[in-house]
């Protein structure tokens, strides 16, 4: 498994194409932040002067464009999924951050706590001791967003929530052994860019009709989803940071891809179970909620749910498509923290991918409908140089070559061009050995009226004969 560690909170690239190494002098290699961008290749060859073929190319800026392809202004307004309603920015844990009449709830909060609590009786919530330390600072702000800063709503609230959880009894559920049958179906993964841990719900895995029926097939089954989903949640909150200042929230990614329809009614049964059980009990845990691969009947199934959500709730909300999916996820991830199914890089630490893990940072870069973008990597001693590059849906040509600093050296080619399809490998790893100094090039060709997105990271190994 690759090493999980969270990531600077600040994103590795501050510009769309700067280096994900920044080498110092002394450094094998450095890599330009200048890149071709220029129109696809035509069947007539390019030459110079002298009728030779050109082995030059203008380099320029390439340029990050927001504007829809041509393929997508031809898009028909049909089936919309459900837009995010405004923009969710988690707000501050520390109580210095807090506005004069947020810091007198919390203090009444506290009275109130304290005043319920009996002499010397020590309550914990979350694996936090209440009222010994700072943490429950945090605690209590969640409980008071989630009521609008009122402190009685949000005491009730959490006297509810304590009792709750002695009678579905949490501690003996954290030990408690209920097997492994959803561990595809439910996972952490990664980090976002702001340091929050990843969890993905993969709804598609319930196809399967013998867990689909092992997990719903009767209100026994449903109770027991109930407590995996719950034990899953504890032990996952269990490792955030509750100190002022600290990730105290999880971000949630929803894969609704070949989910099973709202005609699934014990489905729709335990959703609305879940929900109820986790909005009451686990207050202002999710930083955002991202559903992707959205489905055309999620409309129905969201104005089902929509009476049960908050309007805070709701506003954590980003919805995408299919075609939208990964780069509505590398907004919130980077690449390099974002699973090789979901568009990015990421894959368990193994033998087949010992040269990168998750803690490898990835440049991207947008290529533009029927351009041409090549990354010029220079290399100044012997190495050996590995990269790994793709392009979510392919539909590229991808090729790569070295070209030694010596005039009278040959070129070599790597990867000639080859045609990349949808059906192919998602992620292509390549290595050469660098005997004399030179220049990496790897180029990507789209020739379709879409913009496309080409993530790579390269790194450099010791030479050895």
């Amino acid at each position: 498994m690759a090493e999980n560690n969270p990531p600077n909170p600040t994103p590795p690239h501050e510009e769309t194409y700067s280096s994900p190494l920044t080498p110092e002098p002394e450094l094998p290699v450095t890599q330009k932040t200048e890149l071709t961008d220029e129109p696809s290749q035509q069947p007539e060859t390019v030459t110079d002067t002298k009728g030779n073929p050109s082995q030059e190319e203008d380099v320029v800026a390439a340029e990050d464009s927001t504007e829809p392809s041509k393929e997508e202004q031809k898009e028909p307004n049909q089936n919309k999924i459900p837009q995010n309603l405004g923009s969710f920015k988690e707000e501050s844990n520390r109580v210095t951050d807090l506005s004069e009449s947020e810091r007198t709830s919390l203090q009444q909060f506290k009275t109130l706590l304290t005043d319920s609590l009996k002499d010397d009786q020590q309550v914990s919530i979350y694996g936090v001791p209440l009222l010994e330390d700072e943490r429950t600072d945090t605690i209590l702000l969640k409980f008071l967003r989630a009521r609008d800063f009122k402190p009685k709503e949000s005491h009730t609230m959490l006297k509810n929530t304590l009792q709750w959880r002695k009678s579905f009894n949490i501690d003996a559920l954290l030990d408690e052994d209920l097997g492994d049958d959803l561990d595809k179906v439910v996972f952490m993964h990664g980090f976002s860019r702001e340091g929050h841990p990843v969890c993905y719900n993969v709804y598609g895995e319930f196809q399967n009709k013998e867990l689909y029926e092992k997990t719903f097939g009767s209100e026994e089954k449903r109770e027991r989803f109930l407590r995996w989903r719950v034990q899953f949640l504890e032990k996952s909150i269990r490792k955030l940071d509750f100190s002022p200042g600290g990730v105290n929230t999880l971000f949630q990614v929803n894969d609704l891809k070949n989910s099973p329809g709202p005609a699934k009614k014990e489905l729709r049964v335990a959703t609305k179970m879940a929900l109820e059980l986790l909005q009451d009990n686990y207050p202002e845990f999710v930083a955002k909620q991202v559903f992707i691969n959205v489905p055309w009947w999620y409309l129905a199934f969201y104005t089902i749910l929509n009476p049960f959500l908050t309007q805070r709730t709701k506003s954590k909300f980003v919805f995408a498509g299919t075609s939208k999916s990964p780069d509505t996820l590398f907004k919130y991830i980077t690449p390099e923290q974002v699973p090789v199914q979901y568009g990015g890089l990421s894959v368990d630490f193994c033998d087949c991918n010992p040269d990168f893990s998750i803690n490898d940072p990835t440049t991207e870069i947008p290529v533009k409908p029927s351009t041409k973008q090549t990354v010029e990597i220079a290399i100044y001693e012997k190495c050996i140089i590995v990269w790994e590059l793709r392009v979510v849906g392919w539909e590229v040509s991808y090729s790569a070559e070295f070209k030694p600093d010596d005039k009278d050296a040959y070129g070599v080619i790597i990867q000639k061009a080859t045609k990349m399809t949808p059906t192919d490998e998602p992620v292509v790893s390549n290595s050469f050995k660098v005997a004399e100094l030179g220049k990496l090039f790897l180029t990507v060709d789209n020739p379709t009226v879409k913009k496309k997105r080409l993530l790579y990271r390269f790194k450099i190994k010791p030479y050895s004969d």
